[in-house]
């Protein structure tokens, strides 16, 4: 009986696919071997490596994207374009080095999204909750913050006369954007409306305050959290009558206001919207705040494709913009919602939120040159979440294993959760997915125990890079590893010594190399 039922599961979803099993020419071993032969050649050109001075540097941050998150939206990216999707390749499977990053914060197995982007922005491990500052400080203990503050490669870029920006699909003064320009004990200090009173009177300031104060002449910020730059009360621009979206600002202070008004001579704007945005010339914009909602930009299935612009077209302008700068840029962009849908539960919003950020690093690879752009991408942590159950080749990756549980007798998604708001019990039994649309965008997949929100995971997490020295960023390492590596190899921070040698000594490129940089990145991007 049991082997009866798995037959017709797998028949079921054989027929429900409408495709063969896989292509025709994957039976044949030429295929494979002609595969492997040019990966290798491909291999041995890396040996001569790329030593140059990154001019930029920009740094892709999935928040949330583990290693099975990079797997499924690989699938999903593939069966998005009507292919079976597994041999399909991301723009970050192209890069030529991967590495592992180790994500534990100093006081945490499995870490958070503050004490992780003080590793890979900061160069130095901290407590979780805590960003910009080192570990001697304490989440919550406004005390514990002065003297123990740490700076950013975005203020190093800074230092060095480069332009920099921050992009993100969270609030601009979330956890992962604020470690590039805040230092706060506490990462929910998002405006002084969010703090204790005894922390405001004891001098400690919120996040949005620290992000246009602390580095007051950041070229280009985008993502959301209006919300937290207005003063109390005050009706947000877009959803004048929603309360919920009202500035929480207790100072009275208008930080939008203030930035365009010490902006205006200096070719500054400020937009709130798609349409303002790229109805811009970056020729003529130096500084660019962009705020599109008063909390969290909304998941890119969910999004308004009039209104709010994506990932992709946010990166497309930001780069416009910093590129103009003769002594190059660095550019963090953070695909943050892949994240809130793993706590979620919504494995869907997830992985198209991953898609999309992969979208974004093709975009930023044809607007760049491997040649004077060291470019990264990693995650800050994982999550407990995973895909399994024997699924056969081409299965949708938000479909059904082929199987029936051999205990309950029930069906089962491939993707399924540790722990999550998926947990769900009817009359004391596991819920039958087949009874729901297991497929909608909000589902939440099946999780192991119950809990209000997912939590992350403590695997380690990839490291994909090209560009200038990005054979640095090799093997197993330290997530606090990642910023010295960039700083290396653009000669700012405190490694400049090789910059000056290779500088005075370096040969002028060649005609034959531009020429072969310029086939590599084009190898890249159509393979």
């Amino acid at each position: 009986m049991k082997l009866t039922t798995l037959l017709i599961c797998s028949c079921l979803a054989w027929a429900g696919l409408g495709k063969p099993q896989f292509p025709e020419q994957e039976k044949d071993p030429d295929f494979w071997n002609s595969w492997a032969q040019r990966t290798l050649k491909n291999a041995l050109t890396l040996q001569d490596l790329n030593k140059n001075i990154a001019k930029n540097l920009i740094l892709f941050l999935g928040d949330g994207m583990g290693v099975p998150t990079v797997t499924a939206a690989r699938i999903l990216k593939g069966q998005l374009s009507g292919q079976n999707g597994e041999e399909t390749q991301l723009e970050m499977d192209k890069f030529p080095y991967v590495a592992l990053s180790k994500t534990y914060n100093t006081n945490a197995q499995v870490p958070d999204s503050a004490g992780t982007a003080t590793a890979y922005l900061c160069g130095v491990k901290a407590n979780e909750g805590t960003v910009g500052l080192s570990a001697a400080a304490v989440r919550s203990q406004c005390n514990t913050t002065q003297g123990n503050e740490v700076t950013s490669i975005l203020k190093w870029a800074k230092d060095a006369g480069k332009s920099v920006g921050i992009v993100t699909t969270t609030r601009v003064n979330h956890a992962t954007p604020s470690a590039a320009y805040a230092h706060s004990v506490d990462r929910d200090w998002y405006s002084d409306g969010e703090m204790p009173p005894e922390a405001v009177q004891a001098g400690c300031k919120d996040i949005a305050r620290q992000l246009f104060e602390n580095i007051p002449d950041i070229d280009v910020i985008m993502g959301g959290g209006r919300k937290y730059m207005f003063p109390k009360n005050v009706s947000d621009v877009e959803y004048p009558g929603d309360k919920k979206h009202s500035g929480t600002r207790k100072d009275g202070r208008n930080l939008v206001q203030e930035w365009t008004d010490r902006m205006k001579d200096k070719r500054g704007y400020y937009v709130w919207n798609k349409r303002d945005l790229l109805k811009l010339n970056p020729n003529n914009v130096d500084y660019l705040l962009g705020i599109f909602e008063p909390g969290d930009l909304p998941y890119d299935l969910e999004r308004d494709q009039e209104s709010d612009p994506s990932l992709t077209e946010m990166v497309e302008v930001a780069i416009k913009i910093l590129r103009k700068n003769s002594n190059g840029f660095y550019l963090l962009v953070e695909g943050g919602r892949i994240d809130h849908g793993h706590h979620e539960g919504k494995a869907k919003q997830a992985l198209h939120e991953a898609v999309e950020m992969d979208r974004a690093i093709g975009r930023a690879g044809l607007l760049t040159s491997i040649h004077d752009t060291l470019t990264v991408v990693t995650a800050d942590h994982s999550h407990v979440f995973n895909f399994g159950g024997y699924t056969p080749r081409g299965n949708t990756i938000f479909g059904l294993a082929p199987m029936l549980s051999d205990v309950d007798k029930k069906p089962f998604t491939s993707i399924l959760y540790g722990n999550g708001p998926g947990f769900k019990l009817v009359n004391g039994e596991r819920e039958n997915v087949s009874t729901v649309d297991y497929r909608q965008n909000n589902y939440q997949a099946q999780a192991a125990v119950p809990l209000s929100m997912e939590t992350h995971g403590g695997d380690d997490v990839a490291i994909f890079s090209k560009g200038p020295m990005a054979h640095l960023l090799h093997g197993v390492q330290e997530q606090n590893y990642i910023p010295h590596v960039m700083a290396y190899a653009a000669c700012i921070g405190q490694n400049k010594a090789h910059c000056r040698s290779s500088s005075s000594t370096a040969p002028a490129l060649s005609s034959t190399s531009t020429a072969m940089a310029t086939l590599i990145t084009l190898s890249w991007l159509l393979c």
